[in-house]
C-alpha cells in the first residue's frame, strides 16, 4: 500500500546506513522505463468553485504520481481555442468557452508510470452519468457540461497540452524517493 511504501522509504532515508548527504537519486534511481510519462490535468471552473482541488490532488498523490507543475489562472479565449482546436466548429463550443472562462482553472502536470492512461481511468468517462463511482467524475460531476476536470487523452496529446499551458521553466524535475519505489518494475 501507499502508506507502507511511505513508511519504508522514510525508514530507509532515516536509517544509519544512509548518510544525510546521500543523494536520493543514488538510493532510488529515476531511470525506470516509462516512469517519467507526463500528463496534464486541469480542474475546471466548477471544480474550483466547489473547492474540490485538494481532493483531486490527493487522489493523484495517493496513486503515486509526482506533481511537477501547478498553477491557477483565468483562462483566455485564445488559449482555449488552441487547447480545444478540434472542437471550435461544434455547436456547443461557445458555451464551452463561456464556461471555461467563468472562473479560475487549476492546471497540473503529473508524472508517473503510464500516467496518461491511468489518469484517464481515475478521472472517468466524460459524461458523469456513465462514469463509475470512485472516479473523479463519477464522484463529483453533475452534468457533462460541468464535469469538473480535464485529462489528456494520449501521450502525444499530453505533450502538446503541457507545452500549451506551461513554459519549460514552470515544470520541475525533482527526485522523489517514493515515486521510484512505487513504480518499481
Amino acid at each position: 500500500s501507499c502508506l507502507q511504501t511511505v513508511h519504508f522509504c522514510a525508514d530507509v532515508c532515516a536509517s544509519s546506513l544512509v548518510s544525510r548527504h546521500t543523494p536520493l537519486s543514488c538510493l532510488f534511481p529515476s531511470d525506470l522505463a516509462g516512469v517519467r510519462e507526463r500528463t496534464l490535468i486541469a480542474v475546471k471552473p466548477d471544480g474550483v468553485q466547489r473547492r474540490l482541488v485538494g481532493q483531486i490532488i490527493q487522489r493523484f498523490e495517493l496513486r503515486g504520481f509526482k506533481l511537477v507543475g501547478l498553477k491557477m489562472l483565468q483562462v483566455s479565449e485564445d488559449l482555449l481555442s488552441r487547447h480545444y482546436s478540434q472542437l471550435t466548429g461544434k455547436p456547443f463550443y461557445p458555451d464551452l468557452v463561456k464556461y471555461m472562462t467563468s472562473g479560475p482553472v487549476v492546471v497540473m502536470v503529473w508524472e508517473g508510470y503510464n500516467a496518461v492512461q491511468t489518469s484517464r481511468a481515475m478521472v472517468g468517462l466524460t459524461n458523469p452519468a456513465d462514469a463509475q463511482a470512485g472516479t473523479v467524475r463519477g464522484d463529483f460531476s453533475i452534468h457533462v457540461s460541468r464535469n469538473v476536470v480535464h485529462a489528456s487523452d494520449s501521450p502525444e496529446g499530453a505533450q502538446k497540452e503541457i507545452q500549451l499551458w506551461f513554459q519549460g521553466q514552470e515544470l520541475l524535475n525533482w527526485d522523489c524517493c517514493y515515486h521510484n519505489i512505487t513504480c518499481e518494475l
